[in-house]
């Protein structure tokens, strides 16, 4: 069991460094977006878009990437090269389709999006889709390979060249602009920054796509219809799990214009939802860290190990990732105050809302540990029952409060929705494949987590410095309890660390 931790350990660290890294280089964008564009509404803009980028991202996917891992681990499957090239076929047929589709209809899609004379953008938006959607199934080759380093690298470099066309069309062309418009009047216009966020975004698309050739030719291309089908119909019930869990995540977005229309500056307040939302992205960064090694993880261990053996490092997992996840959320929240340094004042009212989306995104992870024992055991079936049941107290809690209490329902609706998931996948799934958490150990570390917030937030602290020490003092009890009960590292453990 300790061999599989500390291999999951090891690779949630390596597609760590590109997802969180990555992550929270882009997060830092979203200071550089919402001092740089002219107004709130702009941001809003933005916001409202990738929502919609991330759910027909979900679509276009259809659960191929776990598929794969499913039968490509199968015992039986003989050749699992097979399976990736089935599914490669797949994705690149309904890619292709997809931007068919969209430039076929482009001016309707455009007016039915809200942003009629906004082609040029929703354009280059349904060409990332189809590009990110086609090489999930490559990224997942490396992770099924164990290829950590080379995912790793790969996805910084996207996002390095994600963040240099970023500074240059935000900053340099900017200043240039200021002081000699001919030179750069010719492809950059500074009334219309929102589309470069687009084309940042679509030549670093352009260049993973490329950089994947290697994962994508010299192969020996099948397409065996049988495996398709059933690829399909096991990963069919995670599309659907996957559209409400999105639609979990972003309903608010894409839908604040049409519930909030009575609302005066709508678009503003979306902006500043937007924005906030961001700033508890921290916590969504680790879970997707967690994520990238779990999954292929867990189904290597079910081949490899015993149910026992498997099941008790299943718990393990789970609670280490409770650990960290509670120490992140005291880490942000102690020290939220160092973000309205950098944030402008007309988005500070929106970080109210950052403990709430981050319990949220903690009982988010927490459930999707628990989504083993439904993927394990072929009952695929009910992720999607649970992301359903999430969506409909997610959009009953939108559709009734976000008129009158306008982006604050929205942060109480996901954190209802995560915590009604959470608990039903755990219930349900002690019936099917019961595995014996330490409840007690979770219930303290959530306790102390708890008492430490109420501490940081309540006691009186008047001077500044103070208050910063007494937070960082309860943090640094918070990690001294883990280590105490939990964490068993040396000094030699440390050494070698640092001689890897």
């Amino acid at each position: 069991m300790a061999g599989g931790i500390k291999r999951l350990a090891k690779e949630t660290a390596i597609y760590g460094l590109s997802s969180i890294l990555g992550r929270f280089l882009n997060w830092c964008f979203v200071f550089l977006y919402i001092n740089v564009l002219k107004s709130t509404s702009e941001y809003g803009i933005v916001t409202n878009l990738y929502a919609f980028m991330a759910l027909l991202l979900i679509i276009l996917t259809y659960g191929m990437e776990t598929g794969f891992f499913r039968f490509a681990n199968d015992r039986d499957c003989k050749d699992p090269m097979k399976v990736y090239t089935t599914g490669l076929i797949s994705l690149a047929a309904t890619s292709s389709l997809f931007i068919v589709l969209v430039g076929t209809f482009l001016k309707p899609v455009s007016a039915a999006l809200g942003y009629p004379g906004g082609e040029a953008c929703v354009m280059m938006l349904a060409i990332i889709i189809a590009m990110d959607a086609f090489t999930s199934l490559p990224f997942a080759f490396l992770r099924y390979k164990q290829k950590a380093l080379r995912f790793a690298a790969l996805k910084l470099l996207s996002i390095g060249i994600n963040i240099a066309l970023n500074l240059f069309f935000f900053l340099v062309c900017p200043a240039i602009y200021g002081n000699n418009p001919d030179a750069v009047s010719w492809f950059f216009n500074p009334d219309r920054l929102v589309e470069y966020i687009f084309i940042s975004n679509l030549v670093s698309s352009s260049v993973t796509l490329v950089m994947l050739l290697p994962e994508l030719t010299g192969i020996k291309y099948r397409f065996d219809i049988s495996l398709w089908k059933r690829m399909l119909q096991y990963s069919f019930p995670l599309l659907i799990l996957g559209i409400a869990g999105i639609m979990n995540q972003t309903f608010d977005k894409m839908f604040y214009p049409t519930l909030a229309a009575g609302r005066p500056g709508f678009m503003g307040e979306l902006g500043v939802y937007g924005a906030a939302y961001k700033v508890a992205i921290v916590m969504v960064m680790f879970t997707q860290a967690f994520r990238f090694a779990y999954e292929p993880f867990i189904f290597a261990k079910n081949r490899e190990e015993s149910m026992e053996n498997s099941k008790e490092t299943y718990a393990s997992a789970m609670k280490y990732f409770i650990i960290f996840s509670l120490f992140i959320f005291l880490a942000v929240m102690f020290y939220i105050d160092i973000v309205r340094l950098v944030m402008p004042e007309s988005y500070f009212r929106g970080v109210k809302i950052v403990p709430i989306v981050m319990a949220g995104e903690i009982f988010f992870g927490v459930f999707y540990n628990l989504s083993l024992w439904y993927k394990l055991t072929d009952r695929t079936q009910w992720g999607a029952w649970f992301s359903i049941g999430g969506f409909i107290i997610t959009a009953a809690i939108n559709i009734a409060f976000v008129p009158q209490y306008g982006y604050m329902a929205c942060a109480w609706g996901a954190f209802f929705c995560y915590l009604a998931m959470m608990l039903s996948s755990y219930f349900i799934g002690q019936h099917y494949f019961p595995i014996k958490y330490d409840l007690k150990g979770i219930g303290a570390y959530t306790a102390i987590a708890l008492a430490a917030y109420a501490a940081a937030a309540y006691v009186p602290i008047g001077n500044t410095t103070a208050s910063y020490a007494f937070r960082t003092l309860l943090l640094a009890l918070f990690v001294a309890f883990a280590f105490k009960r939990d964490i068993r590292i040396s000094v030699s453990d440390i050494r070698k660390m640092l001689h890897r």
